[in-house]
């Protein structure tokens, strides 16, 4: 197998993170960063590495809870560029799989992707708990709205005029989805 490229990938689930020390000092001749969601592999970037890499390269990943929230897509992934000649490398766990692996690197990814699925959901319920009881005494109201209702009402007065959803979105810093949602609210 050829030497090919050492390909990056790092994702943050959000534009306002910061994704520097993910692969901060690894050595790389491309970086390909996604600022999505992890909760499934349909993210821009992540498609466009696995259009990109070839046989001989080597993705490097932070770590797997970047590359995936769930053992299944983890998994997936792993091996769909394993079985194109790709190696894949986690900095933080330490391992790297080439599709050569024996039955005990298998485990091993499995178990640490099902840990790594697991204390998301932890902390995902944990957070839900939490705000229940801060709703209960009254100390959590929700997330700040992104428009006031006067805002909301400005908007409504610029659709009837005719501007388009898209731009008066733009025009307020906020994405069109949000510009939905206050106008269901």
């Amino acid at each position: 197998m050829a030497q090919g490229q050492r390909v990056g990938y790092v994702r943050v689930s959000s534009v306002d993170q910061n994704t520097a020390r993910q692969l901060d000092g690894v050595l790389l001749e491309r970086v390909f960063e996604d600022k999505a969601s992890g909760k499934d592999a349909q993210r821009p970037k992540l498609q466009e590495l696995l259009r990109f890499v070839r046989e001989g390269d080597t993705v490097v990943v932070h770590s797997m809870d970047r590359l995936a929230r769930n053992v299944d897509d983890l998994r997936g992934i792993v091996a769909d560029l394993t079985g194109r000649g790709v190696r894949v490398e986690f900095v933080r766990e330490g391992l790297i799989f080439s599709g050569e692996d024996s039955p005990m690197s298998t485990l091993l990814l499995t178990m640490l992707g099902a840990v790594a699925e697991f204390l998301r959901a932890q902390n995902l319920e944990n957070q839900r708990e939490g705000i229940v009881k801060a709703q209960e005494s009254g100390k959590y109201r929700g997330r700040k709205r992104a428009l006031t209702p006067g805002q909301v009402d400005q908007v409504r007065d610029r659709l009837t005029a005719g501007e388009s959803k898209a731009g008066i979105a733009r025009d307020l810093g906020i994405s069109r989805e949000t510009l939905y949602q206050a106008l269901r609210g």
